[in-house]
């Protein structure tokens, strides 16, 4: 099997005695969605010497960081922290922070995370009908002001939204987390979600990260993954889709490599350009790293 270059596009480190930083979905009590085991992650710190250690024998060249520090009472903290271990480490490469668009203050927030130079994109957990709401859009805008990539967690319930939200923001790259964190895997929940992504695939500014299929599959196989990531690709086409392993939230279903192995026998199907485009090119591009 190739073994290409690989950036993984979404990844978390969290220590849960930073002084500094709260992780919501690692206090006691917590109850994921669809991860029924999701408390063993409060079991261990993890960090750039774990991951490094867990795939230094793998084919990853860099790797972003995807807020994880939910609850923090200054996001910034968390993203102070990730550049002091870039800057040690080596690892985090781009740093994907959190901020609430919706904040009136939010344009001061922004501006000290820009002070720290792996800060490339904001991931907004939101809430309410956030994607329609004026006040979202205000700070949304100043995603381009600022030259960062939205990151958005979208099912496809809601993803004629994001398309709208997109076309009218045209000049913001926008990447759906986890081919939009598909929560079922039935026929007629796969078609509505085929669907949705084909209608949010118009939005030319809209790029699909493909990872996270384990987490509503703890059973996954190739074979169960392959038709999600197939419509992603054929929809997005190879120059908008990134792929990334979601850990170590996914290490609750998988090991690194059989994750990379996974993805690449079903990228098997396209030429060596198309390949390289998804394991690196486009997060290079994408994420200017």
């Amino acid at each position: 099997m190739n073994k290409l270059e690989f950036i993984d596009t979404h990844i978390h480190f969290w220590n849960l005695q930073h002084p500094d930083l709260r992780y919501e979905h690692l206090q006691p009590g917590f109850k994921h969605p669809v991860i029924k085991e999701y408390q063993k992650l409060r079991e261990f710190n993890y960090e750039a010497e774990d991951y490094l250690e867990e795939t230094r024998n793998s084919n990853v060249i860099k790797a972003i960081h995807v807020q994880a520090a939910i609850g923090s009472k200054d996001p910034v903290k968390e993203t102070e922290w990730l550049q002091q271990t870039a800057d040690l480490k080596g690892v985090p490469h781009a740093i994907v922070a959190y901020s609430d668009l919706k904040s009136p203050t939010v344009e001061a927030e922004l501006n000290r995370h820009c002070q720290y130079a792996n800060v490339r994109g904001i991931r907004d957990f939101s809430y309410g009908n956030y994607l329609t709401d004026p006040g979202f859009h205000r700070g949304f805008a100043l995603l381009g002001k600022y030259n960062l990539v939205a990151s958005l967690d979208v099912k496809w319930e809601d993803m004629g939204k994001l398309r709208a939200l997109a076309e009218k923001f045209s000049n913001i790259p926008i990447v759906l987390d986890h081919c939009g964190f598909p929560l079922e895997r039935t026929p007629d929940y796969f078609k509505k979600w085929a669907e949705g992504i084909s209608n949010l695939s118009k939005a030319k500014n809209v790029i699909c990260k493909i990872s996270g299929l384990g987490m509503a599959d703890p059973a996954w196989t190739v074979e169960s993954i392959r038709p999600w990531i197939l419509h992603c690709i054929e929809s997005f086409g190879s120059n908008r889709c990134l792929f990334a392993t979601n850990w170590p939230v996914d290490k609750l279903r998988s090991t690194y490599d059989a994750v990379i192995d996974a993805y690449t026998e079903i990228l098997e199907a396209f030429d060596q350009d198309q390949q390289k485009d998804m394991f690196s090119k486009n997060a290079e591009r994408i994420y200017r790293i």
